[in-house]
């Protein structure tokens, strides 16, 4: 709980007022009209409404977190990862949203690169553009050139934008909390599970050392690749709010007229773009998480020689914006190799079992249903091709299996499935014939293997024997413990009872009613003065205050779930 709410709230007051006034314009405020507080249902009236008949309710949300400006974009873009929460036709339509921010004015650029780096701007850069080439929802970009004579490029975060999302995510996780308590329907998305992912993923996006440490990650992995290139940090020109970097020259994959007449092959490049990111995944288990065109470029080719051919030239590929990484550890490793050879061998219940696992379920999950269902789904998916197979579909199709059956995935998992989907997705912008699962046959050949290698054996009994090890090390210590405190009779079990304060609640609540209601009824049949019609005052109106309390309490029963 805020130690301060009231003066945080009264400072963006004003810009609850606005968020509210835009969700009801596009007709995303009814549920707070129902409920909620009556100073917001008066927002949510007195709000004029578009009529925007002609787009669903997935182009309305859209809409609107566009007009509610750069948190709710980040809301926007951070939610089209979660299709198993919103849904995949949500999670398609939040996918394009970009933000069009206004680039900061050149003196207040100035100020925050001198505050930030320390000493005047011409110490640290022989030329600065002070017109940005780029503006986004938290920073903007600069062209630069060093005292050295390296052409970098310079990342400025937007003035002021700090307090900005701290005010918005405090509005959010306002709005998230009334929409769980007050609307059935909000309620399935988790709204403020939700927005406090959120607000961990977009406060480590506003520390750019962040990105310039993800940036040095990758480049140490791929160290011995010379086709695949991440941009250097300039370290000593880099803050929390400045990142400075080499410049790339080159053509991004996104303007693939430009690249079909600098005669690029497509195809190779769709290939080894797509290779890149599996052996992220893969072999590194720390993968850049947001593979959409604009993220890649075509740089200059070099020449490279290998067994299949001898000396020839290949395009490099750069990868931009390390902000939004995904980390795969051994467990999770696991489980998706576990996957792979499942849907390989088309073993559904292996699927679910895996699923249920990782996942949040409900009181009344069918596992065999769910199982029944996946297998249905994938035997349309079974009798494609190699090179035909979907798995942006076929992964899609799966999330909404999931879905369908109220099941939570952790946001690991679900980044993790959004980028083999924008990936398949950029891949086939370039070459439409482009396979994905082809590609990834062969780490799944190697994970099965991997997993039958006499290594990994050796390395769970390692695991296991330390752990049965450290078991009869303190299970003597914990058993005579637990004996001693028997003995004593000091022995305690603690029970945790979630969700029961309601119903705690309304059995104090009734037995205050019945005991107020006898207490007056025997005040009124034994005429306790003061008396009024021949009847005791006390006693009338004690009853009539029990008869309430008790219409109430039915009430709450008869309207709770």
């Amino acid at each position: 709980m805020d130690k301060h709410p009231i003066p945080q709230f009264v400072r963006s007051a004003d810009r609850f007022r606005e968020v509210v006034t835009i969700l009801a314009k596009h007709g995303l405020a009814d549920w707070l009209t129902l409920k909620a507080p009556a100073w917001v249902s008066n927002i949510v009236r007195s709000a004029d409404s578009d009529t925007e008949s002609h787009l669903t309710t997935e182009q309305r949300i859209r809409v609107a977190i566009t007009e509610l400006g750069a948190t709710f974009i980040k809301l926007g873009q951070v939610l089209s990862t979660r299709p198993d929460v919103v849904g995949n036709s949500l999670a398609d339509e939040l996918a394009g949203l970009r933000a069009d921010t206004p680039a900061d004015d050149p003196a207040v650029v100035r100020a925050m690169l001198e505050l930030e780096l320390g000493g005047s701007l011409d110490q640290h850069f022989a030329a600065f553009e002070e017109t940005a080439m780029a503006s986004a929802s938290i920073g903007q970009v600069h062209r630069a050139r060093l005292h050295t004579g390296e052409e970098v490029v310079v990342k400025v975060q937007h003035g002021g934008i700090e307090q900005k999302i701290v005010n918005d995510l405090d509005i959010l996780r306002r709005l998230a909390e009334l929409a769980e308590r007050h609307s059935d329907y909000l309620r399935q998305y988790r709204p403020v599970l939700v927005v406090r992912e959120f607000k961990q993923t977009l406060m480590r996006e506003l520390d750019f050392a962040r990105e310039r440490t993800n940036a040095e990650t990758f480049r140490r992995n791929f160290a011995n690749d010379p086709t695949v290139r991440f941009a250097k940090p300039v370290t000593e020109l880099c803050s929390r709010r400045v990142l400075t970097m080499e410049r790339f020259v080159g053509v991004c994959i996104s303007d693939k007229a430009t690249l079909q007449s600098s005669g690029v092959d497509l195809n190779a490049v769709a290939r080894r773009g797509a290779t890149l990111f599996l052996d992220m995944i893969f072999r590194d288990g720390f993968y850049h998480a947001d593979p959409h065109p604009g993220n890649l470029m075509v740089l200059e080719a070099i020449d490279v020689a290998d067994e299949s051919q001898p000396e020839h030239q290949i395009d490099v590929i750069g990868v931009l914006d390390c902000g939004m990484v995904g980390r795969v550890d051994e467990s999770l490793r696991e489980d998706l190799e576990r996957v792979l050879i499942a849907a390989a061998s088309q073993d559904a219940t292996a699927i679910a079992e895996v699923m249920v696992r990782l996942g949040e379920v409900p009181a009344d999950f069918d596992e065999q249903s769910l199982s029944d269902s996946i297998e249905d789904f994938l035997a349309d998916y079974m009798v494609q091709s190699l090179d035909e197979f979907d798995i942006s579909g076929c992964l899609a199709g799966i999330v909404q299996v999931i879905r369908d059956y109220h099941i939570v995935l952790p946001s690991k998992i679900s980044m993790l499935l959004k980028v083999f989907m924008m990936l398949e997705g950029t891949s086939r912008q370039l070459n439409p014939q482009f396979s994905l699962a082809e590609l990834i046959q062969p780490y799944a050949r190697k994970a099965a293997t991997r997993r039958l290698s006499p290594r990994r054996a050796f390395r769970r009994m390692k695991t296991a024997a330390m752990d049965w090890n450290h078991l009869l090390e303190i299970l003597p210590k914990d058993a005579a413990d637990i004996l001693h405190n028997i003995k004593r009779g000091r022995f305690d079990v603690h029970l945790e009872h979630r969700r029961l304060e309601p119903i705690v609640n309304r059995l104090v609540m009734g037995i205050l009613t019945a005991a107020l209601f006898i207490g007056s009824a025997s005040l009124w049949s034994n005429q306790v003065p003061p008396l009024a019609w021949n009847s005791s005052v006390p006693g009338v109106l004690g009853s009539l205050a029990a008869t309430t309390m008790g219409w109430i309490i039915v009430r709450q029963i008869s309207r709770s779930e």
